[in-house]
């Protein structure tokens, strides 16, 4: 399938839609709430909740066969595209415990933390900036008790929110309560509020829960890091943790990869693996979990300087920037361009297209070391939401580590030594006063002081510097629900009686559906056809993942292939045991899913036909 690079969104800040998706249907797709979504996924064995028979476990998630399989094409999809079909990238797998010192070198164990606060009602906790402002008024209650003898003794304070009556407010409260003593209140409806007193009346108020409408408390920074312990003693000499993210250990093993592979700057290294994070509000299903995969590229280019000393200038980025071939004279702004258009190639190649939007990050949103960050946004089914992140992230990590570890990070460039001894000390104290002016612009972070600024140049004037990144990140489990929600197709059909019924279908692009291919006898009364069927099943499971299935009415079966997203039905019938004509021996008809066009096609040609629609 050829894919086309759709246009690129400005450095404005505004999201802009991508092209429509290379995939076509005539069918009209609608957006499906996440209640239906979780059903189709725990009905059809796609997700289910982790350790469900006991209660579940909050922001885990198990994927069952057809999940298992939706993530698998997913992860092979990627790693095929971007490391696979390319010369310039290299994987790696990497353990997902590592030296603590390393969290501590990025500035996870210090940084990586939000700020959270506590609802005084329900002990629940909401981030301090997800809080909007409400108005208002501030109700207090001395302590509550019921008839079994049960008193909270605690102040209760709580926002009746304008135009709320007075006794739902109160009938929330005791219901509050309740939940959070358990059985030893006894029945919401019996406990009584005790001396109810108007405090204030507010309006843009932040300092109410946005669900309970409890008094919450101070801002208190709350770690993201899983906590563990390396080794036999659980003392704090053995503590590390279970990974945020899978990108440290990429840049730990960069000189590693580098050496041992003699690749040369640019290049990239991608991995795919779990990642872990103590999410505060774990929420709308696979979208934000405790444990999820990461689909990580950091790709190292030469820093503009290197850039600008070899070619001589570095190629500007302008509207309508030819971004099909990197080139040598190629800065950080466009390589990082580059790497938006390829994902964007990515998405489009796997249906996902027509739902994308951007947002470049404003300066006020990067962080102290991003040049430049852009958003890929998704729209789910419960809002427009990040889906991968592409970030220009200069030499930070790869800088943080040189110093933490006290092991080098740089690497030599022949060809920039060279190009450097050709200048002139005058070229070169250019180059050095074009940094300070940059250093001296910068609105984030500390410039670098001039003497560490000529230090550097010293180090590159010899061929010596350590690499830039650009940094394409994306969630594997959030991809898998863009992909759900993005197939999910319903519509009513009548049938022959005037009975209406609601028709599920999961519109996977071939590359991506659990199943491929479904493979049907006609009638499982007849041998012979179910003799053929199996035979067909056989040929075409050694290459691609299909279904047999011989109960129920064809139509029916059918349909239950639509449900989990089959794009293609084989069904083996009486045509294909010569019962119609010779012409017609040793064909089976294959339908469609999408359109439900039919046509005949001989066993032998069928492979031929499948592969490339569904590689």
């Amino acid at each position: 399938m050829a894919l086309v690079a759709g246009p690129l969104p400005h450095a404005s800040g505004q999201a802009i839609p991508a092209p429509p998706t290379a995939m076509s249907t005539d069918a009209k797709t609608s957006t499906a709430s996440m209640e239906k979504i979780v059903s189709l996924c725990k009905r059809r064995g796609f997700i289910f909740q982790s350790s469900e028979i006991y209660g579940g476990c909050g922001g885990i998630w198990d994927y069952g066969p057809l999940g298992a399989e939706l993530k698998r094409n997913l992860r092979d999809i990627w790693w095929r595209t971007m490391t696979r079909e390319r010369e310039d990238v290299l994987g790696l797998d990497a353990g997902i415990l590592m030296n603590p010192a390393i969290w501590k070198a990025s500035g996870h164990v210090d940084t990586f933390a939000d700020l959270m606060r506590e609802c005084s009602l329900t002990n629940k906790r909401v981030r301090a900036d997800h809080v909007e402002p409400q108005d208002g008024t501030v109700l207090k209650y001395s302590a509550a008790h019921a008839p079994s003898g049960w008193r909270w003794d605690r102040p209760i304070t709580a926002l009746l929110k304008n135009g709320e009556h007075i006794e739902s407010f109160r009938k929330r409260v005791r219901a509050l309560i309740a939940q959070n003593a358990g059985e030893a209140a006894g029945k919401p409806e019996e406990i009584e509020l005790l001396d109810e007193t108007k405090i204030d009346v507010v309006a843009g108020s932040v300092d109410f829960h946005p669900e309970t409408g409890g008094l919450l408390g101070e801002a208190r920074p709350f770690n993201l890091m899983l906590k563990t312990y390396l080794g036999p003693t659980a003392t704090e000499d053995d503590v590390t943790y279970l990974r945020p993210e899978t990108a440290q250990a990429i840049f730990a093993q960069f000189k590693n990869v580098f050496d041992s592979s003699r690749m040369k700057v640019p290049f990239g290294i991608g991995q795919i693996g779990k990642a872990f994070r103590n999410e505060v509000t774990p929420k709308n299903f696979t979208f934000r979990s405790r444990e999820f995969e990461q689909m990580e590229l950091e790709f190292f280019i030469k820093p503009d300087e290197a850039v600008e000393i070899i070619c001589g200038e570095v190629a500007p980025w302008h509207e309508g920037a030819d971004l099909s071939e990197p080139q040598p004279n190629w800065g950080w702004e466009l390589w990082h361009r580059y790497w938006v258009d390829q994902r964007t190639k990515f998405y489009q190649g796997i249906g996902l297209g027509n739902v994308l939007e951007y947002y470049w990050q404003t300066p006020e949103d990067l962080a102290h070391y991003a040049r430049a960050c852009v958003d890929i946004l998704c729209e789910f089914p419960f809002g427009t939401e990040e889906l991968e992140g592409i970030a220009a992230r200069g030499d930070f990590d790869l800088g943080q580590h040189q110093k933490h570890s006290g092991k080098t990070q740089e690497v030599f460039d022949e060809d920039l030594k060279n190009a450097a001894a050709k200048l002139s000390d005058e070229q070169k104290e250019a180059l050095i006063q074009k940094r300070l002016a940059a250093e001296a612009a910068k609105t984030k972070g500390s410039p670098l002081p001039e003497a560490e600024v000529r230090a550097w140049f010293e180090r590159l004037f010899k061929g010596s510097y350590v690499p830039h990144v650009i940094e394409p990140s994306a969630g594997l489990d959030r991809m898998a629900l863009a992909v759900i929600a993005k197939a999910y197709d319903e519509f009513e059909k009548t049938d022959d009686k005037g009975k209406k019924e609601t028709i599920t279908v999961l519109r996977f692009h071939p590359r991506v559906a659990p199943i491929k291919v479904g493979v049907f006898p006609l009638l499982k009364n007849k041998p012979e056809l179910v003799a053929k069927a199996r035979e067909v099943y056989a040929l075409l499971k050694k290459h691609l993942n299909c279904f047999y299935d011989e109960t129920a009415s064809i139509g029916r079966r059918y349909a239950r292939q639509d449900e989990v997203g089959t794009p293609f039905g084989v069904t083996i019938d009486f045509e294909t045991l010569g019962e119609k004509g010779p012409e017609l021996q040793d064909t089976v008809t294959l339908r469609h899913r999408d359109g439900g066009e039919q046509e005949r096609v001989k066993i032998s040609d069928l492979l031929a036909k499948l592969l490339p629609l569904c590689s």
